[in-house]
């Protein structure tokens, strides 16, 4: 029998994970334990419902499993209650929602621009911008969040929920201060830690579990598991509410999805195995090392950086000194050069979020293959050969001008000589680096 072309594509994308550096903070590599399982017999199994109460029959090793995966998170976090069905972050923030407001009630989160996630109540397009009142914070100059502007609105507008997270903000959560604003107005206080859990497990960022009444986290980026998401109760919001985690279980099912993913199930519960030992404290330990000395060496080559610098596992390149929208040529470039991350927007963006100024970056994927300091700064500059060989290609105002521009741009960048040799060097450097080391 012929082999399915699909197969041919896996290995594709396997060898061009090999053999290119990845930078999006958002993305990592899972261990071998963890990819052995989701590939596993448990994706044959419907298990609609929670462990111990579902409405399909021969769930008793799949119930075994979530039990599992429960007891790990619960003891991880030192928490009470966790709910570890939602498919990914997106929806779990949503299903919080659901469980702790009504249409129209008002939410706050960070704006987009300057670091905060689509479902922080992002206007308009969003489903939290839409089914609630949605009011944006900002941050202040230094590029850190205004705990003053969060005060004053909080006031103003009565929030139902704060939300404290990010996804583009490179410094550490003050969760002890959003507590403080929480408690003025009588909002609840969610912490969205999906990029930042892995650190906060190894005492490498504050822990959100003292100061949060809900904290939601996807189960990959540091926390180095699949691609799935966990919603987190702790005992301040047990306390406010007994029936808390009950109404979340409700928000995700019947409210939002149907049956869990039992291979996603399986494999949370690894990761979370993994993320209790030394050994991890250690590879988390190591992606703040990787993020601090490539921040650094980023602005030794004259690379600005949002804020200066990074006080996690990412940082995002400013690149407005250029011309708005150079974002999107660089990252593009950097691709074609062998080192992938994404085009994002930096704050007072002059851009646009399809062409924005800046390039988001970070270090849990390099950190997995086992790079460290070394490779850091030898990355660093291959970035900064990049941007500043394309630096002087700003887009065009006019959108008919701009589309020609951008075909001609990545024409040219596929064949670019300098990008080139960049791409041959990066490919001798990860030959020594498997995808997974650490």
């Amino acid at each position: 029998m012929k082999k399915d072309i699909v197969y041919s594509l896996v290995a594709k994308e396997l060898r061009r994970q090999k053999e290119m550096i990845g930078l999006i903070p958002s993305e990592n590599t899972v261990s071998p334990e963890v990819s052995r399982v989701l590939s596993s017999c448990l994706s044959n199994k419907y298990s609609e419902g929670y462990a111990g109460r579902r409405y399909y029959e021969g769930n008793q090793v799949i119930d075994q499993i979530e039990f599992l995966a429960m007891d790990r998170i619960k003891k991880l976090f030192a928490v009470p209650y966790v709910n570890i069905q939602p498919y990914s972050g997106s929806p779990a923030n949503f299903a919080i929602y659901f469980a702790l407001m009504q249409p129209g009630d008002t939410l706050m989160g960070l704006k987009l621009s300057m670091g905060g996630h689509l479902t922080h109540g992002h206007p308009k397009v969003t489903g939290s911008g839409r089914f609630y009142n949605s009011v944006q914070y900002g941050v202040k100059k230094n590029a850190r969040i205004d705990f003053a502007e969060v005060e004053a609105l909080a006031k103003k507008h009565k929030p139902k929920v704060i939300v404290a997270g990010n996804t583009a903000y490179p410094f550490e959560l003050d969760f002890k201060k959003f507590r403080k604003i929480v408690d003025m107005v009588g909002a609840w206080l969610v912490a969205d830690i999906s990029h930042v859990t892995g650190l906060v497990v190894a005492g490498e960022h504050m822990s959100p579990v003292p100061y949060a009444d809900v904290i939601m986290s996807t189960t990959h980026k540091t926390f180095r598991g699949p691609r799935g998401a966990m919603i987190i109760v702790t005992d301040r919001g047990m306390k406010r509410d007994p029936e808390l985690g009950k109404k979340i279980d409700s928000a995700i099912i019947p409210g939002l999805q149907g049956g869990p993913h039992n291979a996603t199930t399986a494999a949370i519960a690894i990761a979370a195995g993994e993320a209790s030992t030394a050994k991890f404290k250690k590879y988390a330990q190591q992606i703040r090392k990787n993020a601090t000395v490539l921040a650094d060496r980023l602005m030794k080559n004259g690379i600005s950086l949002v804020g200066n610098g990074t006080e996690t596992h990412l940082m995002v390149i400013d690149l407005t000194k250029y011309g708005p929208g150079l974002g999107t040529q660089a990252a593009f470039a950097m691709d074609v050069a062998g080192i992938y991350a994404n085009r994002n927007t930096v704050p007072d963006e002059q851009g646009s979020p399809f062409y924005p100024s800046g390039i988001r970056i970070g270090t849990p994927l390099v950190t997995s293959r086992g790079m460290k300091e070394r490779e850091m700064k030898k990355i660093a500059d291959w970035i900064a050969e990049v941007i500043l060989h394309v630096k002087n290609q700003p887009l065009p105002d006019d959108k008919k001008e701009r589309a020609v521009f951008l075909k001609e741009f990545r024409k040219n960048a596929l064949k670019d000589p300098v990008l080139k040799k960049i791409r041959r060097e990066v490919r001798a450097l990860t030959a020594g680096f498997p995808l997974f080391q650490s």
